[in-house]
Order: structure tokens, then C-alpha cells, then sequence
């Protein structure tokens, strides 16, 4: 099982980036999905997710009509498109996978809902 992350880069504020998470090995419609960051010297922190079987998405308070998460079955990859980004979105981002189960709304916003990651993809947005 494999999770990699790709599409980060150096932007300027206000500008635009898509993050892409092809997963191998795993099928992405049958977990629930993830976004998260980590700044330098600072904790991981949720950004987004898609839940397990449906379209229903949630989002961090400070991306939230901003970034948008979604899903390509067919291709078993999953993006989150970045728009009028910020110099304090710049971080490393990962994307995650759930178990197998159903997790409650809550708790995709939890890390250790999530037991598989990707390597991560550097993002910088320039003031």
C-alpha cells in the first residue's frame, strides 16, 4: 500500500496549486481521505478530507473556501486543489487514507484516524 503525493511547488500569494495523491495497492473509494500539513516547528494539522463512500468533505477553519478536496475513482487518486493561497499555507503537505471502517464525522479531523500516509509535498507561497 502506497500513498504519493505530488504537485507542490513555489507560487506566489494569491496564486493556485492542485496537490494530486495516486494511491497503489489500496482502492481510494473505499477509504475515507485526508489532507494535512505541517509547517517548520509546528504540529501536523488537519486540512481537509472526504468521507468514506459519499461526497461529503470537511475543512480546516483557515483553508475552508479556499481549498477544495476531491476524489477521481477512475484513476484512484485524490486532489486538493489550492486556490488564493497565503505565505502561512506554505508546509509540507501528506495525504492519509482511513481504515477499513466508517469513521464518524469527528474524527477525520483526528490524526490517528488515519494509519496510512504519503511521503508528503513541499508547498511554498511567496509574499
Amino acid at each position: 500500500v502506497q500513498l504519493q503525493a505530488s504537485g507542490g511547488g513555489l507560487v506566489q500569494a494569491g496564486g493556485s496549486l492542485r496537490l494530486s495523491c495516486s494511491a497503489s495497492g489500496l482502492t481510494i473509494s473505499s477509504y475515507g481521505v485526508g489532507w494535512f500539513r505541517q509547517a517548520p516547528g509546528k504540529e501536523r494539522e488537519f486540512v481537509a478530507a472526504m468521507r468514506k463512500g459519499t461526497t461529503a468533505t470537511y475543512y480546516g477553519q483557515s483553508v475552508k473556501g479556499r481549498f477544495t478536496i476531491s476524489r477521481d475513482n477512475a484513476n484512484n487518486k485524490v486532489y486538493l486543489q489550492m486556490n488564493a493561497l497565503r505565505p502561512e499555507d506554505t508546509a509540507v503537505y501528506y495525504c492519509a487514507t482511513t481504515g477499513m471502517g466508517n469513521p464518524i464525522s469527528s474524527a477525520y479531523f483526528r490524526l490517528s484516524t488515519y494509519p496510512t500516509w504519503g511521503q508528503g509535498t513541499q508547498v511554498t507561497v511567496s509574499s
